[in-house]
């Protein structure tokens, strides 16, 4: 018998497990015991724990690092914990409070959900019940998760309609893209920046049997590659300076759901065997750690880079390659989509009106001959960017070739797209150039390192052009 009930005891916890993910706690009560007694079935369960006894210790300890969760005493000596929950919620909005008390009342109850508690929880409690509310709070944030990815999906279809096509090659990219959805093969998106890779990742997750789970980015080029690693695949206290905790990693993060790896060509080398390993055998160590764990997670990647030259180079691995390239969608850059190009700027104009409050109709016939003209080398961001502006600095009811030359300059209607080599001068060029680039990039860092310069420099030269624009000049210029 009493074997049956250890099996029972056994499962449940394996089942625990399975749906609450390990998490950072914070307890705050002047009762040692019961702080000794949370800390001990919590610990027990795989989450890490803190405890405090006073308001200035939790607030201190909130300052240093996020929490997940908290289990706060409503009677805390002196203190009102009421006031406490208010100060708490004002440091982070984020984490979720539970109140725990010994003087349990439906008033109190009814304050504490007002003031933003997470959950009530009356004195005196069993393991069991702590469980069922960390249960709570796990589905509430991927409530919160599916919530935020389903609005992000309806503003990107909102705004530009990019997963929507009338040339025939982006049609076929979406429609491989929509048959492919529905397996676990790894895909990799490629083409040029600003094309809407991450756009066709999330719709790909979307369409998948693991829509409901999460969808977990990774900038590849945004980290060094210690911090890469770590936001991977996690690290354990001490592992590195800085490591003051134990951290999950995004690779656990994505469990069930997909793993999206943003620009993949600037994944060091070093790194590379790892993800192989995670592809293949679906296991992996966070940093500091020799404990093996395992993953359940698809990768959809995505590059601007050509691998080809980067394996031949010795700067990407064949055999990664290979794993990562199952399904392979190139997107075409907007200049290739002719038939998009208008229809995308429309929807656009559309978005940024009802955004604004500007009563602006259309583009005049001659900003369209401009921009069928330019080869938006930014693409679809470049795109929405032009458009953007254009509708904030224009009065009147169309959109003209000069509320769109901030970024299209040096271009102008009937002239023919700057090229290497052709009758322009060198400072032109320079211009030319460093347009485009801040065009296709994310922030102005990245422009600058692409370009070789300083922000400083670049800052200033942008801020000329601003102020060199035409419908900056007054009137009578």
């Amino acid at each position: 018998m009493q074997g049956c009930s250890k099996l029972r005891w056994a499962a449940k916890r394996a089942c625990f497990h399975q749906t609450i993910n390990a998490m950072r706690i914070l307890l705050i009560d002047d009762e040692r015991n019961i702080n000794r007694m949370l800390t001990v079935a919590l610990e027990g369960d795989g989450h890490e724990v803190v405890a405090v006894e006073s308001s200035s210790g939790a607030l201190r300890q909130v300052q240093k690092a996020p929490f997940d969760a908290a289990f706060l005493d409503l009677r805390l000596g002196q203190e009102d914990g009421l006031e406490v929950l208010t100060q708490l919620r004002r440091a982070d909005a984020g984490m979720a409070v539970v109140i725990i008390t010994a003087f349990a009342s439906f008033p109190s109850a009814v304050e504490a959900t007002k003031l933003g508690a997470t959950d009530y929880l009356p004195k005196p409690f069993t393991p069991e019940q702590v469980r069922l509310v960390l249960g709570r709070v796990e589905q509430n944030r991927r409530l919160e998760r599916r919530l935020e990815d389903l609005e992000t999906l309806f503003e990107v279809r909102e705004v530009d309609g990019r997963l929507a096509a009338q040339d025939s090659t982006m049609r076929d990219v979406l429609d491989l893209a929509h048959r492919t959805a529905a397996s676990e093969a790894s895909i990799l998106l490629l083409g040029e920046s600003g094309t809407g890779k991450s756009v066709l990742a999330r719709e790909i997750h979307q369409r998948s049997p693991r829509a409901a789970h999460p969808f977990v980015t990774v900038s590849c080029p945004s980290l060094s590659r210690e911090l890469l690693e770590s936001e991977l695949f996690g690290h354990v206290k001490g592992a590195f300076t800085g490591a003051v905790s134990d951290t999950e990693g995004k690779v656990a993060a994505a469990d069930g759901g997909t793993l999206y790896l943003d620009e993949l060509g600037e994944l060091p080398l070093e790194i590379q065997p790892k993800l192989l390993r995670l592809l293949q055998e679906r296991e992996y160590e966070r940093v500091g750690e020799t404990k093996t764990r395992r993953a359940n997670v698809r990768i959809v990647s995505s590059t601007n880079r050509d691998l080809v030259r980067a394996i031949k180079e010795g700067r990407f691995r064949e055999d990664l390659y290979y794993r990562l390239n199952v399904v392979a969608l190139h997107l075409p850059p907007l200049r290739e989509r002719p038939l998009d190009l208008e229809r995308l700027a429309a929807a656009h104009l559309r978005f940024f009106v009802r955004q604004t409050g500007n009563p602006l109709r259309d583009f005049s016939p001659e900003a369209k001959t401009a921009m069928r003209r330019y080869p938006w080398p930014g693409n679809l961001r470049e795109l929405r960017n032009a458009i953007e502006r254009a509708v904030i600095l224009t009065s009147g009811p169309l959109i003209e070739p000069e509320h769109l030359m901030q970024i299209m300059t040096p271009l102008r209607v009937g002239e023919a797209p700057m090229e290497v080599g052709g009758a322009v001068t060198l400072a032109e060029l320079a211009d030319e150039h460093t347009r485009r680039v801040l065009a296709r990039s994310a922030r102005l860092e990245d422009a600058a390192e692409i370009l070789g310069i300083d922000v400083a420099t670049l800052y200033r030269r942008r801020r000329k052009w601003q102020q060199d624009s035409p419908e900056r000049k007054p009137p009578d210029a």
